[in-house]
């Protein structure tokens, strides 16, 4: 396979996450991705802002987010988000740590 195939390939599965996390199951929170997976939707805005700024693409976090979710992320958030329980929040906090970094 050649390069410019497989980064379509990969741009599509991207696309495809994205739509199943966005769309389709827009109930599963990040708090649960976080604790289940080690990374959320706003690890992948975080991504795509750090590849954009790996090419000399100037985007901001919010940026990235709003690009990712569609909608600022507060509407999102306001719309989506439900309230965790404290050991959700307890557990987000080693996930976080272990895979993100200190908050």
């Amino acid at each position: 396979m050649d390069e410019k195939t497989q980064i379509e390939l990969e741009a599509a599965a991207f696309r495809t996450l994205r739509h199943h996390l966005m769309d389709k199951r827009a109930d599963v929170q990040n708090i649960d991705l976080m604790n289940l997976a080690g990374f959320c939707r706003n690890c992948l805005a975080r991504w795509y802002q750090e590849a954009a700024n790996e090419r000399g693409i100037a985007m901001t976090k919010d940026e990235a987010r709003e690009i990712y979710y569609g909608m600022a992320y507060e509407d999102w958030r306001a719309a989506n988000q439900t309230d965790a329980d404290e050991a959700k929040k307890a557990a987000f906090e080693v996930a976080f740590r272990e895979n993100v970094g200190k908050p």
